[in-house]
């Protein structure tokens, strides 16, 4: 046993010094004045002078107290699952089959009448699966948890409870102030659900709904070149004899590589532009078919755009807005009957003249040139969608039940704190917070203070 001593040197206050001095080696816990005779407190003055450690012949062991874990309780999840009525939106977001899970592992789920018949998913379908099917919208936002496929829309937020959390995508053109200070007032928990985060660092939600937004872009001009929706009359893909469409895509990320995809399995020309090498690189990897690729620089792509038959915008936002890279005068400059599909529309899109279409109306034509600007591209095929959410969606719902509910959840999981933008009161997003000037809470902060 090591015990460390402190060498205290006593000196006699009322002597010369050097003259009665005395040494002592004294354990560091046990020195005390009274037992060493020779030291008055009033004559004597002690100085330590440094600290000796020696060997105990003896050992012992101190037993420590064990500590665990303690795990949060499995908290019963109430969610809530509306129609959704406004942006034209026709999928929802957890599927029938994602509903039996949920319900049998001991959770309530309410669905709105009416909410998955645009995904061709009925009434029977989520009563069967067990959930209770409502007529009410007051009824269903009694749920602590609400699930929905589209943006929270203004008069929904009238409906929403205090404390409530809520899964959503965020469509920032249509966000405003009033909308963000009364959800502030009620202090809601809001997620944006293409801000999650997987356990790798990806984003499972977006690249689901970028592969579908991508491929069905280019299935979406292919009809709008036909003579039927007043397009120039070309087919994509051309025959022998004939060369095919040429396809300019703007942006290299998930939307790009499988609009190229797709383009390429149809037979068109393809060309893409992004200002990341390493994203083209990545492209014509994953792709594996050489590919024209260049970076976004404006003559060469004024001179691409003026021969090209379909141009798809489908850059990354910075800031959480699309940066605008073609202007007015490069659509005016392309060839008329062409086809614009800008899939960035729904971050303020990357060509000047794009502005937000519906699937009801998807396009208009400026300078001859036909542009299709529908925000929420993937309801176009909504059981996909509809699919492709829910399978991301449910097992997160489910870790959160055996977190301790959400909160929990938002406190184990990075990936899941990734998509908070809003949490009891406070912003928590720094664009949002930086677009309407409000004040901006790291949340990681906000739940180091709280715990």
């Amino acid at each position: 046993m090591v015990v460390v001593c402190w060498s205290v040197v006593v000196h006699n206050k009322n002597r010369p010094s050097g003259l009665s001095t005395s040494a002592f080696n004294i354990p560091c816990c046990e020195f005390d004045l009274h037992d060493y005779p020779e030291c008055n407190r009033n004559f004597l003055q002690i100085v330590i002078v440094e600290r000796k450690p020696y060997i105990s012949p003896s050992f012992s062991y101190v037993p420590l107290e064990e500590t665990l874990e303690i795990l949060p309780r499995k908290k019963k999840l109430f969610i809530g699952i509306p129609k959704e009525t406004s942006f034209q939106e026709n999928r929802v977001a957890l599927t029938p089959e994602a509903v039996s899970v949920i319900v049998n592992s001991g959770h309530d789920v309410v669905v709105e009448q009416g909410a998955g018949e645009g995904s061709f998913y009925f009434d029977h379908d989520y009563s069967e699966a067990g959930a209770r099917i409502v007529y009410d919208k007051a009824e269903l936002y009694k749920a602590t948890a609400i699930i929905k496929s589209a943006p929270i829309s203004e008069q929904e937020v009238e409906w929403l409870q205090p404390n409530q959390v809520i899964f959503s995508p965020i469509h920032m053109p249509i966000l405003k102030t009033e909308m963000l200070e009364a959800l502030m007032h009620k202090k809601i928990i809001a997620i944006a659900f293409e801000s999650i985060k997987d356990d790798s660092g990806n984003y499972p939600i977006v690249r689901s709904m970028s592969e579908i937004a991508g491929a069905t872009a280019i299935l979406n001009a292919a009809k709008y070149l036909s003579n039927v929706h007043h397009g120039k009359g070309i087919l994509l893909g051309g025959i022998s004899g004939v060369p095919p469409a040429q396809v300019l895509i703007i942006g290299a990320g998930i939307v790009g590589e499988f609009a190229a995809r797709t383009a390429l399995g149809l037979g068109a020309t393809v060309k893409v532009f992004d200002n990341s090498i390493y994203r083209l690189m990545r492209l014509q990897n994953n792709v594996g078919h050489r590919l024209f690729t260049s970076v976004i620089e404006p003559v060469t792509l004024a001179e691409e755009l003026a021969n090209a038959d379909v141009a798809v915008g489908a850059l990354k936002p910075v800031s959480g807005i699309t940066p605008v890279v073609v202007t007015e005068g490069m659509v005016q400059a392309m060839k008329a009957g062409s086809i614009i599909i800008d899939v960035s529309i729904d971050r303020g899109g990357c060509f000047e003249t794009s502005r937000i279409t519906t699937h009801e109306k998807p396009t208009f034509k400026q300078y001859d040139v036909i542009h299709y600007c529908v925000p929420n591209i993937a309801s176009g095929v909504s059981r996909t969608a509809s699919r492709a959410v829910s399978n991301v969606l449910m097992p997160i719902l489910q870790e959160s039940a055996e977190s301790g509910g959400v909160e929990g959840l938002i406190q184990l999981k990075s990936g899941i704190r990734n998509g908070v933008y809003l949490y009891k009161g406070c912003v928590t997003n720094a664009p949002i917070a930086k677009r309407f000037g409000v004040k901006y809470t790291d949340l990681d902060l906000l739940l180091a203070a709280q715990s």
